[in-house]
């Protein structure tokens, strides 16, 4: 946790975890925050992560003691004892790795700034969903990643380093090629500070634009009344995700779409949401106002019918009347792969074809739609549920490929 003047502090950056599903991404996440992220009961009982779970890190450097020894998350040197400086806050973002749970980690890297790229030492590198994860990163626009080469204390030396050889080799020609490879075990804490060195630096906060009109991703959303409530008791509903620019403040008038879906003459429509901001939350407590990086709790004004068991996620946050206009339609500019990721047979990717479906991650939105025209590289697509976005965004497309949506592409909206 941070030290006391530093308790009210929003973590000013997201990174991302992936990875294959075994590769103890989320042990990771609770060595650097204390944190374990998957809370859901059937993670729980399954032992994977199947919804987006974060935490937050806060970074300290030692000034007495030598790098990379002198990084930690304490505000007393675990070395030395010594006062230590504060460095950022961190938001982890942590993603499921399994194939089935694809397109949940294409929602949440579209709010990572960075990301670790976490490979099992004691299984041969790639893996199916490494290269999955990797190309989604890539269209996501990242740059910044540090390859984790995690379990080294299950492994024998010689085997630590025939997998850094095949992690060098996979890595070759994609946006890892010149990244830093740390050895750790998470599972006890070994390393950790010279991944903290790597991360504090290899993955820099990005240049942001607290004056803009606020835009925030929705991520997850809550109704945080326990059973039984009196209704007279009952707080609103709550938002969580990450702001992309600008700031919002307690008492905002703000917009969500494409808002909750209702059934009107037989046919499904979506409603824009209109309401107020009645807190905002860190996770080390409750602030005025909040800007762009970390994750943040929104309270609402909203009945947190709408808000439960991930109701609202996928939609985009405003302020009333400063967002674009959602649309039952999209034209994108595509670019498909040459190969089908995530597979273990490389499949060539074929055209895509009029009358089609597909599945579209835009953000942390996910909709399908029926291809209504295919020419080179432009398509359009009739939505099934509408999206709010602006021109130029990036969207990652799947195709039904046996029994799962796989990534073959992505596009940019026209």
């Amino acid at each position: 946790m941070p030290s006391k003047e530093n308790s009210l502090i929003q973590p000013e950056i997201n990174i991302g975890t992936l990875g294959h599903v075994d590769n103890g991404k989320s042990t990771l996440v609770q060595a650097l925050t204390g944190i374990w992220t998957s809370k859901h009961s059937e993670e729980l009982r399954r032992g994977i992560t199947i919804r987006i779970g974060y935490a937050d890190a806060y970074f300290y450097k030692c000034p007495n003691c030598k790098e990379p020894q002198c990084y930690s998350t304490k505000k007393k040197c675990p070395v030395c004892g010594e006062k230590t400086k504060f460095l950022r806050g961190v938001s982890f973002v942590d993603c499921p790795g399994h194939h089935s749970l694809m397109l949940t980690m294409i929602s949440g890297a579209a709010l990572m700034d960075g990301a670790l790229f976490v490979l099992a030492a004691d299984a041969k590198c790639p893996q199916a969903q490494d290269r999955e994860h990797l190309l989604a990163a890539e269209m996501a626009g990242m740059e910044n990643i540090v390859a984790v080469q995690n379990k080294i204390d299950i492994i024998s030396k010689e085997r630590a380093i025939e997998n850094y050889d095949e992690i060098k080799e996979f890595a070759k020609g994609k946006i890892i090629e010149n990244s830093s490879i740390i050895p750790i075990s998470a599972h006890n804490n070994a390393n950790i500070d010279l991944l903290i060195q790597a991360i504090e630096k290899n993955i820099p906060t990005p240049k942001r634009d607290p004056g803009a009109n606020p835009v925030m991703h929705v991520l997850r959303s809550f109704d945080v009344n326990k059973p039984g409530t009196d209704v007279v008791d009952m707080a609103g509903g709550v938002i969580g995700g990450s702001i992309i620019k600008g700031t919002f403040e307690t008492g905002d008038e703000i917009e969500i779409k494409p808002g909750t879906r209702i059934e009107k003459g037989g046919k499904t429509m979506y409603r824009t949401l209109l309401t107020t901001i009645t807190s905002l939350n860190i996770s080390t407590g409750t602030v005025e106002k909040a800007g762009p990086g970390g994750l943040v709790g929104i309270g609402s004004s909203l009945c947190p019918s709408i808000t439960k068991s991930d109701g609202l996620v996928g939609n985009i946050m405003g302020k009333a009347g400063k967002l674009p206009e959602t649309s039952e339609k999209v034209a994108l500019d595509i670019k498909l792969f040459e190969k089908v990721v995530g597979t273990k047979e490389q499949v060539p990717v074929d055209k895509i074809r009029s009358n089609e479906p597909l599945v579209l991650n835009v953000a942390t939105s996910v909709t399908s739609g029926i291809v209504n025209s295919a020419r080179e590289n432009i398509i359009e697509i009739d939505l099934k549920r509408p999206i709010c976005a602006e021109p130029n965004n990036k969207v990652a497309i799947s195709r039904r490929i046996g029994d799962s949506w796989r990534l073959i592409g992505f596009g940019v909206i026209k």
